[in-house]
């Protein structure tokens, strides 16, 4: 089976470590791997293209200034026909747009994951509209319970839906707690919260940054991983508030899944999302979750591994983390009871095995249509 994920990346983020999880464990169960990387001219080269070369996935690019979508689809077009592949798994709306625009000229299975919904900008709402007409042509599109839903009122036919919620990475050598606090510059003695993602509103960090002020009684240390749009202004607004100072902003870390250990908590404080890396991850290393109840959370973690509280409510949000650090104990259970049902529920290779099955079962009924 040769499988072509198709993605136009950000430095750094979910989707892409959801693509890079795929591919390469996909490779390691024998499936014939390639990555299709759409970047603009000129921007900087995306983390996840370096990891999946040290990995050994065959990654190629297609190199053009922004909005050259004909362009686009005409060298898409061509490498698909190239390379000939039994499925197209996109990821993100040009991607989904582009593969429906292929259709007609080629033969392989399509396939979307749905890695949630913004809407923030006018813009963005035409392109999520563009997208969800797509999802009418692609052959499957693999989302979270709360993502299907919104997908049936977007007017996305139900039999093209299927319920795959991500799963867990493996975590190559994760560092001890201690080596995890030096190389983040955390103190022994700090009350560690830990944010990883893309920062952009939609992921919610200002929520978090409000909610600092409410724990100043507290030993606090903030460390944010990852970066975005929103950074710069994020930075402005938490030493305006008062809280820079216990706020470290890392940037991006390659493979900062390794790192979990150094924190007492980790914050999800998204507005929207579908099922977050993070979430899995933390749950894997066994690291107390305070999250936000949105996308698919509620369908992976519930009270009694996590705390969920509402989204845009920085009063809650500091609550939850006040009760992680006043009850140790009961945050702990919480972790171990969260590590349980990812081993149960929520497994890389239950995960992997879905998406082989749903791929086999579209090259079949393809080969059925062509007879």
């Amino acid at each position: 089976m040769k499988v072509l994920h198709v993605l136009a990346p950000a430095t750094f983020g979910g989707l892409e470590r959801v693509v890079h999880a795929l591919a390469t464990g996909q490779q390691q169960r024998g499936v014939d791997v390639h990555v299709l990387v759409l970047l603009e001219t000129g921007a900087p080269a995306p983390l996840i293209v370096q990891q999946l070369q040290e990995r050994g996935v065959s990654v190629d690019s297609i190199v053009l200034p922004g909005r050259a979508y004909w362009t686009q689809l005409r060298l898409m077009r061509r490498y698909c026909v190239t390379l000939a592949p039994d499925v197209i798994h996109t990821h993100g709306y040009l991607p989904d747009v582009l593969s429906t625009l292929l259709i007609p000229r080629l033969v392989a299975a399509r396939v979307s994951t749905v890695h949630g919904f913004i809407g923030s900008t006018p813009r963005g709402r035409l392109y999520e509209w563009l997208q969800c007409r797509a999802y009418r042509w692609i052959d499957a599109v693999a989302v979270s319970k709360k993502l299907a839903a919104d997908l049936a009122e977007r007017g996305v036919p139900a039999r093209r839906v299927h319920f795959i919620a991500n799963g867990a990475a493996s975590i190559d050598a994760p560092f001890s707690r201690a080596d995890a606090r030096a190389r983040l510059d955390v103190p022994p003695t700090a009350f560690s919260i830990g944010w990883v993602g893309r920062v952009s509103r939609e992921k919610g960090l200002d929520v978090l940054v409000d909610a600092l002020p409410s724990l100043t009684d507290l030993p606090v240390q903030l460390t944010v991983i990852g970066d975005g749009p929103e950074r710069r202004a994020l930075e402005a607004r938490a030493y305006q508030g008062a809280s820079g100072a216990r706020i470290t902003w890392a940037g991006v870390i390659p493979d900062a899944a390794r790192l979990l250990s150094a924190f007492d908590v980790i914050v999800i404080s998204s507005r929207t999302e579908g099922t977050p890396m993070i979430l899995l991850e933390s749950m894997a290393l066994a690291v107390p979750i305070v999250s936000t109840a949105v996308g698919g959370i509620p369908d992976v973690v519930s009270s009694a591994e996590a705390i969920l509280v509402p989204s845009n409510d920085p009063v809650a949000l500091a609550a939850a983390i006040r009760s992680v650090h006043d009850q140790p104990e009961k945050a702990e259970q919480r972790a171990r009871r969260a590590a349980a049902r990812l081993t149960t529920d929520f497994s890389t290779e239950a995960w992997l095995a879905r998406y082989e099955q749903l791929y086999g079962s579209l090259i079949a009924q393809s080969v059925r249509a062509q007879r």
